[in-house]
């Protein structure tokens, strides 16, 4: 194998060398002041829904927040009922739904936003729904797990439900990068 300096490795070689030599950071953790964000898209169905959870249990994982956290699990069950209404009730064909997360480390919180294509159903209230109902349920925990919540109209179309949980700093005040 010819390496960038054009210089011939083996692969052992290769190998040695990435023992010896330190980790390089992945350019995922927290700025140095304490703030993190992530912006992605999914596709507006169920698995687009499990995707957009798990991938910010990850990035979270990824600013210090390890999985079992309160601050993992709150955000992850925020993002979750968040994903699952715009798949349910904000989906148009052919148009992603969107989630945004910030961590802001010096206020201690994150805000989490799922925004989607259809301004039609807009949440109005968490209500917890009747005891044989399947479902219902999922602003009134949103509302249960954030300091506050609201929505607001998207240009040029759609909504943006967005919701602000509270939450420490990491334990090692997260992995910080230049």
């Amino acid at each position: 194998m010819v390496s960038m300096t054009g210089k011939r490795t083996t692969a052992a070689a290769q190998v040695g060398a990435r023992e010896d030599a330190p980790p390089h950071p992945r350019g995922f953790g927290l700025t140095a002041n304490g703030y993190g964000s992530l912006s992605r898209q999914f596709p507006p169905t169920p698995r687009g829904a499990r995707l957009a959870r798990r991938t910010v249990v990850r990035q979270l994982g990824q600013w210090g927040f390890g999985p079992m956290t309160d601050a993992s699990c709150s955000v992850a069950l925020v993002v979750a009922e968040l994903a699952a209404n715009a798949v349910c009730h904000g989906r148009l064909r052919g148009r992603n739904f969107h989630v945004r997360v910030d961590y802001e480390g010096p206020a201690s919180r994150f805000r989490i936003e799922v925004s989607d294509a259809l301004l039609g159903r807009t949440p109005e209230h968490a209500t917890l729904a009747p005891e044989d109902e399947e479902s219902g349920r999922g602003l009134f925990l949103v509302e249960c797990l954030a300091t506050k919540w609201g929505w607001e109209p998207r240009n040029p179309i759609g909504k943006t439900v967005w919701a602000e949980v509270a939450a420490a700093p990491p334990a090692g005040g997260g992995r910080a990068h230049g």
